[in-house]
Formats: C-alpha cells, sequence, structure tokens
C-alpha cells in the first residue's frame, strides 16, 4: 500500500490544460486542510491574508514566500501593506485552480508554522 506524501511535502509539476483542473469536491478536500484559506466565488483562485506586527517582518514574509516561489516555479499573486500580506493562487495554464495551487499554500503554512 503506498500513501500519498502531505501537501507540503510535494513539489509542483508542469501542468497545461484544463484537465488538470481541481473539481469543487477535491478543492473541498484538499482545503480542509489549509486553515484560513478560502476559494473565490468562481472557484478560480485559493487565498489568504496574513497579519504581521511591523512593515519589515511583512516583507521578510513575502521574500521567503518570492524564494519559494522560485523554487518551485509556481508563482503566486503577492499585495502587501502595513502588517499584512494577501498570497492568491490561480494555475493560469490550466484555467483554475490546480494541485500546484494547494501544495505552495500548504508549505507556506508550514513556513508560517516555523
Amino acid at each position: 500500500m503506498t500513501t500519498e506524501l502531505p501537501l507540503a511535502q510535494q513539489c509542483c509539476r508542469t501542468l497545461r490544460g484544463s484537465e488538470h483542473l481541481v473539481d469543487p469536491a477535491q478543492a473541498s478536500a484538499l482545503l480542509s486542510g489549509l486553515p484560513g484559506w478560502t476559494i473565490d466565488e468562481q472557484g478560480a483562485a485559493l487565498r489568504k491574508d496574513f497579519a504581521f506586527a511591523t512593515y519589515a517582518a511583512a516583507l521578510l514574509f513575502v521574500n521567503t514566500v518570492a524564494w519559494l516561489a522560485e523554487r518551485e516555479n509556481h508563482h503566486p499573486e503577492l499585495r502587501i501593506g502595513y502588517g499584512q500580506v494577501s498570497v492568491s493562487y490561480s494555475t493560469h495554464d490550466v484555467g483554475g485552480l490546480s494541485r500546484n495551487d494547494f501544495i505552495c499554500a500548504a508549505k507556506i503554512e508550514a513556513l508560517a508554522g516555523i
């Protein structure tokens, strides 16, 4: 019997085409392990807002997420303000959410928990 690695331990793969879209049931199951993350009303983006005590802490977080994005070759939309960062994932090459979005969200959760 093989068991699948937790999302945070998986790696992103190059995905192209709508066959890689995560359906609503899969998205709901994957989302259950990502506290505070939400899926937009269109089901096309995975998002979470993070709060920080200072701008410097928010900037450090953004730079760490950027490093992770480069390593995984899967890049989120990032918005930064004083003490807050919004992270949003969507896989444009599949036209919505893919497993890669959830993998990267899980990796960010692992980083945020350190």
